[in-house]
């Protein structure tokens, strides 16, 4: 009975899920600061004919005097770079954010090491579609193989089909307008 015991234990210390909890330790300011996205995994409908005309983004994240989560981001659109400006409400736990007037029902951290990079996992609901999306910040240009291994283990993990990924155009334009 021990032996099953400890080996549900283990099972436990090694599953993904683990990862949230011990996220929820730590301090969400360390997210803040300035990323680029790179890669994205979507369920939203229209993705998949879309994701090859989309360009790197940058996005930048402060903390509002309410300590909510403020995420400025800019990206290519049909007149050039637009900025997009949006505010997250904290939920009861430390990771979890929301803006439901926005359609954002949950914008979380599934890993990161702050250093490099962050998998961001955001729940959505847009014109009564609901959809999750995943994607890569990198506070380089280019992302380390661990980050990009653990994008594809959290897509795969999320039930993402490879044509619901997508790595994106290598044009920094825009994103370099907030970050610089």
């Amino acid at each position: 009975m021990r032996v099953l015991q400890l080996g549900a234990l283990l099972v436990l210390v090694f599953m993904p899920s683990t990862q949230l909890v011990w996220l929820g330790r730590l301090n969400p300011k360390q997210l803040l600061g300035p990323w680029y996205l790179l890669a994205v995994a979507s369920h939203e409908k229209g993705f998949m004919v879309e994701k090859n005309t989309k360009y790197v983004e940058g996005v930048m994240v402060t903390l509002t005097p309410e300590n909510n989560l403020k995420v400025l981001s800019t990206r290519h659109g049909l007149e050039g770079c637009t900025q997009n400006a949006m505010e997250l409400f904290r939920q009861s736990s430390r990771w979890v954010f929301e803006n439901p007037a926005l359609g954002v029902l949950q914008y979380r951290v599934l890993g990161t090491n702050f250093r490099d990079y962050a998998i961001v996992l955001t729940q959505m609901e847009v014109e009564e579609e609901a959809f999750n999306t995943l994607e890569l910040y990198s506070r380089m240009e280019m992302a380390s193989q661990e980050a990009l291994q653990l994008f594809t283990k959290w897509s795969r993990n999320l039930g993402f089909l490879s044509q619901q990924q997508a790595q994106l155009q290598k044009d920094f334009t825009c994103a370099r307008r907030i970050l610089q």
